[in-house]
Formats: C-alpha cells, sequence, structure tokens
C-alpha cells in the first residue's frame, strides 16, 4: 500500500512494445493467439450468411456475391492459412495439456499429437461426405 506522504515512486518495469518479437517462442505464441481475431471476423461473415439466408433468396444471392470479391477471396485464404497454423501449433501442444497413462506409463507425445492428426482427417472427411450429399 502507497504511503500518500511518501515522494517514493513503485518500481514498475519497463517493458517495450516489441517484447514478444524478441524470442522465437513468444513470437509464434502471439501470432497463434492473433489468429483468433481472423476467425472471429469469419464467424461474423458467416452469421452474417444465415442472417441473409433467413431473409430470401435475394438477399441470400447478394451475399453470394459479395463473397466473389476480390478483397473476400483473399480474406478467406488468408483466414484458411491462419486457421490451420492455429490448428498445427496447437496439435503440437496437445501433449502438455493430455497427459495420458496407460498401464502406468506415460503415453508418447507423438501418439497424442498423431491421434489429433487423425481425428482432424477423419473430421473434415465426414464434413468433405456431408456437404457433398
Amino acid at each position: 500500500m502507497n504511503n500518500p506522504a511518501s515522494k517514493r515512486k513503485p518500481y514498475q518495469r519497463e517493458l517495450p512494445v516489441d517484447w514478444w518479437l524478441k524470442h522465437a517462442f513468444y513470437t509464434k505464441y502471439m501470432i497463434r493467439e492473433g489468429t483468433s481475431i481472423a476467425i472471429t471476423i469469419y464467424s461474423c461473415i458467416l452469421a452474417w450468411g444465415l442472417l441473409r439466408l433467413s431473409q430470401g433468396p435475394e438477399a441470400w444471392q447478394g451475399w453470394l456475391d459479395a463473397l466473389q470479391h476480390p478483397i473476400a477471396i483473399l480474406f478467406h485464404i488468408i483466414a484458411l492459412g491462419l486457421a490451420l497454423y492455429h490448428t498445427v501449433t496447437w496439435f503440437d501442444l496437445a501433449p502438455k495439456a493430455a497427459d495420458i497413462w496407460l498401464k502406468g506409463k506415460k503415453l508418447d507425445d507423438k501418439f497424442i499429437v498423431i491421434g489429433h492428426y487423425a481425428g482432424f482427417v477423419l473430421a473434415s472427411l465426414a464434413a468433405l461426405i456431408i456437404i457433398t450429399l
């Protein structure tokens, strides 16, 4: 607690704006966390599409036409890249979050990562099958 009569200033450690660029671990971490911005924008675009769908065929077609704009296409390509980056980095971290033991032995990290990729591929194939039906 600061004494109002004291003239001493509390210690405040200085932290430069680019602190996260000075160490590769923190740079990767900040980029991964920053991907949530693009995913949030993408989610809003999808919600906007659902709103337009509920407003009828003309509104829906207008939304589809807007997605044909080069800026929209570029955004979707960037958002896909960021989503894939987030997925890969999260799967690499999965063994730290999933501490799995079998018969008194810790499961090797590579099996946890492979399991995540297998689940990702299966879910993607299932979605592709459902969409193409």
